[in-house]
């Protein structure tokens, strides 16, 4: 293996790649006086952050080119949409579009950790995957 002789194939690493995309929504279970419930409209800030080990032959943990043809499927799926329209989305809550970018790109993106949702600059939503019984955060409702 080509690594640093300081570096080993059981350290983990985070790679992360950001993107941006443009899209209306409302959000349908508010009530009417909430200003979410009528249409508007976002800059969404996004990134998709993958963790794991060194591949031992290539001496990284995932290739940049998958993880940019992951946000191009995103960006193909959402730009300039109304996202209550995207089939999974139709109470699109910044909590509901991170779990579902999730399940679009899981498959194309072994390791993924996390997906964040930013709406605003002081807004932003990290899901880092489906809960499982193992979870100590989960909470039943």
């Amino acid at each position: 293996m080509v690594c640093h002789p300081r570096t080993s194939l059981h350290d983990r690493f985070d790679l992360e790649i950001d993107f941006e995309f443009q899209a209306a929504r409302r959000l349908p279970a508010l009530p009417d006086s909430h200003p979410c419930s009528r249409l508007h409209g976002h800059s969404f800030r996004c990134q998709l952050r993958v963790a794991g080990t060194l591949h031992p032959a290539l001496g990284w943990v995932v290739d940049f080119g998958d993880m940019e043809k992951a946000v191009e499927h995103l960006r193909d799926l959402l730009e300039h949409r109304y996202l209550n329209d995207v089939p999974g989305l139709e109470n699109p809550t910044s909590e509901l579009l991170a779990a579902w970018m999730w399940r679009e790109v899981a498959p194309l993106l072994p390791g993924l950790a996390g997906v964040v949702v930013a709406e605003s600059s002081r807004t932003r939503c990290l899901y880092r995957g489906p809960a499982t019984s193992e979870d100590p955060e989960q909470v039943s409702s």
